[in-house]
């Protein structure tokens, strides 16, 4: 794609507003709370675009719209329609808690409910998980979309984006990331949607796309199907979702920052509603390009990209550019910023120096930001083996080490009061053992279908448990008393909106 010299200023001019505004909105975060919770204030409108954009990445871009371009389809989209709904279910059930707790981290939680180890055991998990499997497929998969679209070499594209991220990221914290998110989010619905527009047109208009790619506008498949079947949405897919929406610090970090239960329960509301337009802006344009570059491809995963080089006219290109980069480096951004508050807060302040200051834990916080930048640039580009199988499969097979038992140490424990902290410590710990050995002695299972079984085989551990060594006494969990954990009547009524919506989807592309 040919970028003349209005589309760079276009493209420097996007990143000189988002940097400075980021960087002026966040210019007091002195405390650890105002850096690694924007001070608690974070308002609805903004925590639910800052979901988006942190959601939203080349991992969709690249991975989600290559799946769609492949053999998966529109199912791919069940990703996000699932999600949709799952988080509207969080909304009213997960974040009142963990707002009246008044917690930092999920791990934080889990050490109120069991005990120190079970903290720290999910830390180590998580920050393992964050470094070798989301950050460095958000980087590479980030560099492969720069090489495509601009011919940058992938080592540099992934060198690129990192430092842009951690332009903003290591100076202030949440409050800097969710500005930044503010106008990455909104650029790239905007991009995806104009992108959707342009290559209906291309294809022919929506009667001609429709009829020659009636085998993949179905959101549900056979059982048997090799990429995502109806099984697994149904069962592992919820699993995922869960943990996702509800238990992942990169997502829940800003609802723990808003400044009321009213805005935490909106902004994850609005989240879910705009997740809706993902088929849309994402999936079908990744269908499209496969009707009309598929036999320049070389895999699936280059379809996007492959749709902006030949569709996007001079003069919008670099706003394309911009909305694409973007995405990769918010994403980007909330991940580290995650990785690093769960470093500081749940390792270093309570495992090395639980005396540690205020301001030596936001210096903390910073270092392990730019760290984990540094280590995944350096892993990014291993990624560019065929043997992964594609960005978008790569992120969320690796993932099924800590989901099913980080589910089911948080939902047992929520719903059995008496079940002791070496239950926790076993779900974390039995719940990756059991998934690698699906992994290696029953590959052919899909790997949605391994998280379900596996998340019924750590429930039934943590219940013989509890049955042999039951608490006397349930843990008390911390109580903030300025927070109402009361739901308004409007959020209820938004939300069952959402739901419907999602329903409407269903029926329509079934």
């Amino acid at each position: 794609m040919n970028l003349t010299v209005f589309d760079w200023v276009v493209f420097g001019g996007f990143f000189a507003i988002v940097v400075g505004v980021s960087l002026f909105k966040s210019r007091r975060e002195a405390g650890s709370e105002d850096y690694f919770l924007a001070g608690r204030g974070l308002s609805w409108w903004l925590i639910g675009i800052s979901i988006v954009a942190a959601n939203i990445s080349t991992e969709q871009f690249v991975g989600m719209a290559g799946q769609g371009a492949g053999g998966t389809g529109l199912a791919v989209s069940n990703w996000q329609l699932v999600g949709a709904a799952g988080i509207v279910v969080i909304a009213f059930t997960l974040l009142p808690r963990f707002l009246r707790a008044g917690i930092y981290t999920m791990p934080e939680y889990l050490e109120y409910r069991y005990n120190p180890a079970a903290r720290a055991i999910m830390a180590l998990f998580t920050v393992i998980i964050y470094v070798a499997v989301l950050l460095t497929a958000v980087l590479y998969s980030g560099g492969l979309t720069l090489q495509t679209l601009s011919g940058l070499p992938l080592a540099k594209g992934v060198w690129l984006i990192g430092l842009l991220a951690a332009a903003y990221t290591v100076w202030g914290g949440l409050k800097a990331v969710a500005w930044a998110d503010l106008f990455q989010g909104l650029s790239l619905l905007v991009g995806g949607i104009a992108i959707f527009f342009l290559g209906l047109e291309a294809c022919g208009g929506w009667g001609k796309f429709a009829s020659v790619n009636a085998d993949k506008l179905h959101m549900v498949l056979p059982a048997d199907h090799a990429d995502l079947p109806w099984t697994g949405v149904a069962s592992g897919m919820w699993i995922v979702i869960l943990y996702y929406c509800g238990l992942n610090q990169f997502i829940v970090q800003r609802n723990l920052a808003a400044k009321s239960l009213r805005d935490g329960q909106l902004g994850v509301i609005f989240a879910g509603a705009l997740w809706l337009l993902v088929p849309f802006a994402i999936v079908m344009p990744g269908i499209m390009s496969w009707q009309l570059y598929g036999s320049q491809m070389a895999r699936p995963d280059e379809a996007f990209p492959m749709l902006i080089r030949n569709l996007i006219p001079q003069g919008f290109r670099g706003f394309i550019f911009a909305a694409i980069a973007g995405a990769v480096i918010s994403s980007l951004a909330s991940m580290l910023n995650s990785a690093a508050t769960i470093f500081t807060m749940d390792i270093y302040q309570r495992m090395i120096d639980r005396k540690a200051s205020q301001k030596t834990l936001v210096l903390l916080g910073r270092g392990m930001t730019l760290l984990f930048m540094v280590v995944g640039c350096f892993l990014a580009p291993m990624l560019d083996d065929p043997k992964f199988g594609g960005v978008f499969k790569y992120i969320q097979q690796f993932q099924g080490y800590i989901w099913p038992g980080v589910v089911a140490a948080f939902l047992f424990g929520m719903l059995v009061q008496n079940a002791p902290g070496s239950a926790g410590v076993a779900a974390l710990i039995s719940g990756p053992i059991l998934y690698g050995l699906f992994q290696k002695f029953a590959p052919e299972l899909h790997f949605l279908i391994q998280v379900a079984v596996v998340f019924q085989l750590v429930i039934l551990i943590m219940a013989l448990i509890t049955f042999w060594e039951p608490l006397e006494t349930p843990r008390q969990l911390p109580v903030r008393q300025d927070v109402d954990v009361q739901t308004k009547p409007e959020v209820k009524v938004i939300g069952g909106i959402v739901l419907v919506l999602i329903v409407v989807f269903y029926m329509l592309f079934w």
